[in-house]
């Protein structure tokens, strides 16, 4: 088994949080995982990504090769965009925020980068803010896109749940409840 991951976003959206706390599930679970990161400009609205590879059997290379990524999971819309030369024809998913960052001036229009990512024959948009919000904290978005994306994953639910308890367990109780009610309502949104 190996399962090839993309998580792009821009710089503060918590994609890298969500890299460990999916790596460290895969590690508790048996598994092998390497694990690269872009930070770009990342505090001045940049690109972020990180290239996560899971597998059953010793990984050499922490990148992914373009066309081997079985998810991209992209917390602004045109980064999921951006990455889609990594997409597997055959197999590949994009999990995608519908919250753009309009961090440059020429930003397409919203609705055209939305309509090109429904174009894709696997894909999942959500307003992960919104359901963020709704659960206590907007800044758990990126909780919520990991919830739409749990089933998609290697992993059990439970395991990437129990990661997201000890990762805020310093931050309260409060975070920690909030973080995990976004990840079941973005689990909740795809029947998960």
């Amino acid at each position: 088994m190996n399962y090839n991951i993309i998580l792009a976003g821009v710089g503060g959206q918590g994609g890298l949080s969500v890299s460990v706390l999916i790596a460290n599930a895969a590690l508790t679970a048996g598994f092998q995982v390497k694990q690269s990161e872009v930070h770009g400009m990342s505090q001045r609205g940049g690109e972020v990504v990180a290239h996560l590879r899971i597998a059953d059997y010793e990984i050499q290379s922490p990148t992914i090769p373009k066309g081997a990524a079985d998810l991209i999971l992209a917390f602004e819309p045109l980064e999921a965009l951006r990455y889609l030369p990594w997409l597997s024809a055959s197999r590949g998913m994009v999990v995608s925020s519908l919250t753009p960052i309009r961090n440059f001036s020429a930003y397409p229009d919203t609705a055209e980068v939305v309509a090109e990512i429904k174009n894709l024959p696997n894909y999942r948009i959500l307003d992960a803010e919104t359901i963020a919000r709704q659960a206590g904290n907007v800044k758990a978005a990126n909780i919520c896109l990991l919830g739409a994306a749990a089933d998609l994953l290697p992993l059990k639910a439970d395991s990437l749940r129990k990661q997201i308890e000890l990762y805020f367990s310093a931050k309260g109780e409060a975070m920690v409840m909030a973080n995990l009610k976004a990840f079941d309502e973005g689990r909740n949104k795809y029947g998960a």
